[in-house]
Order: structure tokens, then sequence, then C-alpha cells
């Protein structure tokens, strides 16, 4: 099945003109055009958007994406990126938990009516 650029933009919640500039930049690989020149997305081309997505949303790079997808990146250079990445995101798990404990403690005191900051 082919999606048009406005349903994939509705897919995955970027906008269009994400989806234009991640293609124009080199992100994500050239989309296949009808012969009126309308992108046509397939399911593949919308789980690579996803997973750039996930690396956005942990904080990856534009810069660092583009270089994880270049087709010269071997699988063992891609691994040591993800991997690299990987750290990162567990880092940011680590500090969120401690916060999460900060505030429960927090929490305890305040449910326990002790009028302390």
């Amino acid at each position: 099945m082919s999606y048009t650029i406005g349903q994939v933009a509705d897919k995955t919640g970027l906008s269009i003109h994400t989806l234009r500039f991640y293609e124009k930049e080199g992100i994500m690989p050239i989309v296949n055009r009808n012969e009126s020149g309308i992108r046509l997305y397939e399911t593949k081309d919308i789980e690579a958007l996803e997973f750039i997505c996930c690396l956005r949303a942990t904080g990856m790079t534009i810069s660092d994406i583009k270089d994880f997808v270049r087709e010269s990146r071997t699988i063992e250079q891609r691994i040591e990126i993800l991997e690299k990445q990987h750290g990162k995101v567990q880092s940011q798990i680590d500090q969120f938990i401690s916060y999460q404990a900060m505030i429960n403690r927090k929490l305890d005191i305040y449910r326990n009516k002790t009028d302390t900051i």
C-alpha cells in the first residue's frame, strides 16, 4: 500500500515540511513518485521515519542521524552509534528515576502533613 505525503504526515505526526526536509537532507531515503511527481511512501518508508523520530526523541541531532543513515556506514559502525545513543538514553532514564524518587519523597512528606520544603 502506498501513502501520500499528507497521509504520512497524519500517520507520523511530522509536518509535510519536515518530511520534505528529511528527504532533501538525505535523512530519509529517496521516496518513489508516481507519474505526476507525487511522493508515494511505502510501509518501509514509514518504518524508517518512525525510527528517525525515535532517534530525535532520544536527543540525537539531525547531523548525527544524517551520519547514521549514510549508505557508506557499515553495520558495525551503526551498532556503535546505536550503542552510544542507548547509553545516553539509559543515563537519562537513571536521572529521571532519581528525580521521581525525590518527588515521591516530597509527596510522602506532604501527605504526612510535614511542613518542610
